[in-house]
């Protein structure tokens, strides 16, 4: 996406050089956590997707809503990146992703949030929340304002043969309702050409289904769901917060494990210093470089 107008996302707005003792400078950051991964049981609801915050240009943060403002860095200060992994193959909450350091107010996304198929209220709320499983007619897990959505509940009560679970929520859209004929569609995610290239990340895990199609991964890396008893649900992309799948699978294997964060920064090439730890990915954009974390580490001004 071009830069837009004499300031855009990611100018240094007269403050300065960094490189050499100047003062502040502007980086936009894209910011996504760890999406959920379902528990297994009687038709677990799929994974929400990671919250997903985002400064860069005119994009939408998660929900969707407004884009957020740039932080300014001061030069010799260092900035942590914390990288949220997915829920834990036991599953669970996916983990939060931060941004942090001198002279900013922190930057985190929530972990997207997950659904055990074992009872009604078996979903938790998250960055995006988890699917419901088939014993609830309300909506899923709540999404956090500003970074996702909620995840999808049933069309009515499946006693067995349980017919069909909620998708969970993603960054652009809430997770579809499951239930006859099958599991809801995850929601979707948003699209971001913070890196210089339109990607979509923070897509909603698929609903699972004993009888009837299971549902599709949220575009933005959800992991589709499970289906029948024989297929556990699939696991979200890395490093996008994807929601895990879900899975109708009592006794077996839990859901598709949700999708590893990233934090991406922004900057002047002439503001950048150069210096990082955790080994990120640095690619240039026009006049600007890029520092994409795919996991944790550090970046001095």
């Amino acid at each position: 996406m071009p830069l837009i107008g004499t300031f855009a996302a990611g100018s240094s707005k007269g403050y300065g050089q960094g490189r050499g003792g100047g003062g502040p400078y502007e980086a936009s950051y894209l910011v996504i956590a760890g999406g959920g991964t379902p528990v297994g049981g009687y038709g677990s609801g799929a994974g929400g997707a990671g919250g997903y915050r985002n400064s860069y240009s005119t994009e939408d943060s998660g929900g969707p809503s407004a884009t957020e403002t740039p932080v300014e860095l001061i030069p010799g200060e260092t900035y942590t990146i914390t990288v949220g992994a997915g829920g834990a193959s036991s599953g669970g909450n996916g983990s939060n992703s931060v941004l942090s350091g001198t002279g900013i107010t922190t930057i985190q996304s929530l972990g997207g949030g997950r659904s055990t198929g074992t009872g009604p209220g078996d979903f938790t709320s998250g960055g995006s929340g988890g699917g419901s499983s088939p014993y609830d007619t309300g909506g899923g897990g709540a999404g956090t304002p500003g970074q996702g959505n909620p995840g999808g509940g049933v069309t009515s009560p499946n006693s067995p043969p349980h017919y069909g679970t909620g998708g969970g929520g993603g960054a652009g859209a809430t997770g579809t309702f499951g239930g006859p004929p099958g599991g809801g569609p995850g929601g979707v995610g948003l699209y971001s050409s913070i890196t210089g290239s339109s990607v979509a990340r923070g897509g909603g895990g698929g609903g699972t289904a004993y009888q009837g199609p299971a549902g599709s991964g949220g575009t933005g890396g959800g992991g589709a769901g499970g289906s029948g008893q024989t297929q556990t649900g699939f696991p979200g992309a890395v490093n996008t917060g994807g929601g895990g799948g879900g899975t109708y699978y009592p006794g077996g294997p839990n859901g598709g494990q949700g999708g590893s964060g990233v934090v991406i920064l922004r900057m002047p090439t002439s503001s950048y210093s150069g210096t990082t730890t955790g080994s990120p990915t640095v690619s240039t954009d026009g006049t600007d470089t890029v520092l994409t974390f795919t996991g944790s580490g550090s970046y001095t001004a």
